[in-house]
């Protein structure tokens, strides 16, 4: 791992550089793509980046409508002229400035495919109920990417956007003093690596950009184009009119580095290449000169500058180190708009009633809007033709739809004993066919695993079978039965998952006899009425569970059952098929 890996001060202050050259020319660059949680450190580089904009910045809303997003018909305007009237989109009122994305990661893909189109083109057009109209919209995109494991942005829309940028490793008060003050600049980043003007291959930067491009997998031709633009753009803030070195590992260094998926290959030396045998020629044409063949040669630059290329391998991101090293898979996939697909929609559901609304951003109640602008017909109808109901859009009704949340399976399971190897075997061919089912219904599972003198929580809210297959097949087993630990580690989790809008079950693999307290302390009166306390509580939280017993006698588990109000499923010789069917059976 190099330095500037280890040094969030490094990250962050790249993180400020991305920002400061977004600032300059939103529409040219794209956008930024930001992975980091909701906190003070995202915060306070918004607040940095907001400071340089000289254009509109206007906040994305989740599931916004495609009237609002790219304009339409403006519904009451229109009812109140009496012919179609036009009303632009937020995009085109970002026009010039920058479109702020939270959630990025959960973009369905419809709203992905005018997102790339108007980056692509820098207009909107409106053919749509009536009206024909073109609005300008050069904006550029800050998509917040809060997701988990394969949560990702759309590699459709990503590609089009110069940084990526993860600032998951920067503290506060190294962002506090990393950051320069107001009015302060930042020295160039070319200024670690002494610039040697003229040093370009035959064909410029574009041939060694690429060729740096390819030699880390970078297989999109849009990344070293955008890599030569803010070259340039380096450029011209030190007054050259061509990048020299010093802007080529600038922009190679916040393009290409967070895009690669592999380790480009080591340099060869002088005598290694020497000792290799020559590769061989293709024939030579007949009516092709030999002096035109040497000259091709000498001016083909088959290797890029060796200093471009270390400057990117020391910017590489460390979990694409890690992984390459360990001889794991590259990084996350970026399936376009899958996440997209899980996520909450105004179309979509159960109806459960209606209320005054939109009917451009949900599903108009017709019957619903008739009963509400009945009892005006009477002081409407003057002016209006006879039989004519005027509606107005106060009258507008639109359907409440409600749409099942995503499930997160708390799998809970008891390590401790002779009997841990079983239940183990049990808990992950269960995890396992339950994962398979999530891939079809967008679930997570998880797994909290307790023995010994406390509980862990072995694998966090996930969708990936690989995973869940390579952690269950480390679990050990053995020890006491700190039950109280594991239930209160469970309802932990499964707190934080409905707060994050999802729908937590719990379930409880154990024989319910509690052996060791909250504090470490074995005893199993006073264990077993704190694991009775944690059950009830899971009751009071209103938290489904179900029990699943694993003993021989079926006291322990059942009394636990009881206390949280949880299905009970008595399978001392359960399989991995049973306890499927009864989960599933407890999510229905």
């Amino acid at each position: 791992m190099t330095p500037e890996q280890e040094n969030p001060a490094g990250v962050w202050e790249d993180a400020l550089r991305a920002a400061a050259l977004f600032a300059a020319d939103p529409h040219g660059l794209g956008g930024i793509v930001l992975h980091a949680r909701a906190g003070p450190v995202r915060d306070l580089w918004l607040d940095h980046l907001r400071d340089r904009l000289a254009g509109p910045v206007r906040r994305m809303p989740p599931g916004i409508a495609d009237d609002r997003l790219i304009g339409g018909l403006d519904l009451p305007a229109t009812l109140r002229a009496g012919r179609p009237v036009s009303q632009r989109g937020l995009l085109a009122e970002a026009d010039g400035g920058v479109v702020l994305v939270p959630m990025a990661e959960r973009m369905e893909r419809g709203t992905v495919a005018r997102l790339a189109g108007a980056l692509d083109t820098g207009t909107l057009a409106l053919e749509r109920d009536g009206l024909t109209a073109r609005h300008p919209a050069r904006f550029g995109l800050v998509l917040l990417d809060e997701g988990q494991e394969d949560e990702t942005v759309a590699e459709a829309l990503a590609d089009r956007l110069a940084f990526r940028l993860d600032l998951t490793g920067v503290s506060l008060h190294e962002a506090r003093v990393a950051t320069p003050a107001p009015g302060q600049g930042r020295p160039r980043e070319g200024g670690r690596t002494t610039a040697r003007p003229g040093n370009h291959s035959a064909d410029g930067p574009v041939a060694m950009l690429c060729a740096v491009a390819e030699s880390f997998g970078v297989t999109s031709l849009r990344a070293p184009l955008l890599a030569l633009r803010i070259a340039r753009l380096v450029a011209r803030e030190a007054g050259r009119e061509e990048p020299d070195e010093a802007d080529l590992i600038a922009a190679a260094r916040l393009v290409l580095a967070p895009r690669a998926t592999r380790l480009s290959p080591p340099p060869v030396d002088a005598e290694d290449a020497a000792e290799q045998p020559p590769e061989p020629r293709p024939p030579q044409d007949a009516d092709q000169a030999p002096g035109a063949e040497a000259e091709r040669v000498e001016g083909d630059p088959r290797e890029p500058d060796a200093i471009v290329l270390d400057a990117v391998r020391a910017a590489l991101p460390k979990n694409l180190l890690a992984h390459l090293l360990a001889g794991g898979p590259p990084l996350r996939s970026t399936a376009a708009g899958r996440m997209g697909m899980a996520a909450a929609s105004p179309l979509t559901g159960r109806p459960v009633g209606s209320r005054p609304g939109d009917p451009r951003r949900g599903r108009l109640d017709l019957i619903a809007t008739l009963r509400a602008a009945a009892p005006w017909q009477r002081l409407r109808r003057a002016g209006h033709a006879p039989g004519r109901i005027v509606v107005t859009p106060d009258d507008f009704r639109i359907r409440r739809l409600q749409r099942r949340s995503e499930t997160t399976t708390i799998f809970c399971v008891d390590a401790s004993g002779s009997a841990a190897l079983e239940r183990l075997a049990e808990a992950k061919g269960a995890v396992e066919l339950l994962l398979a089912e999530a891939y079809v219904r967008r679930d997570r599972i998880a797994l909290v695993v307790f023995r010994g003198t406390g509980a862990e929580i072995v694998l966090p809210p996930t969708r990936s079978l690989v995973r869940a297959k390579r952690v269950l097949a480390g679990l050990p087993g053995g020890g006491g039965t700190p039950l109280a630990a594991g239930l209160d580690a469970a309802a932990t989790l499964a707190l934080g998952v409905r707060r994050a809008g999802g729908s937590p079950v719990i379930v409880l693999l154990t024989d319910g006899r509690a052996n060791v307290a909250r504090s470490g302390l074995g005893g199993r009166a006073l264990a077993g009425e704190e694991a009775l306390g944690a059950a009830r509580m899971l009751r009071v939280q209103g938290l489904p569970t179900l029990v699943i017993d694993t003993g021989a006698r079926p006291d322990g588990a059942r009394r636990l059952a009881e206390a949280a109000q949880a299905r009970y499923c008595p399978l001392p010789h359960a399989d991995a098929g049973s306890v499927s069917a009864a989960v599933r059976a407890a999510t229905a």
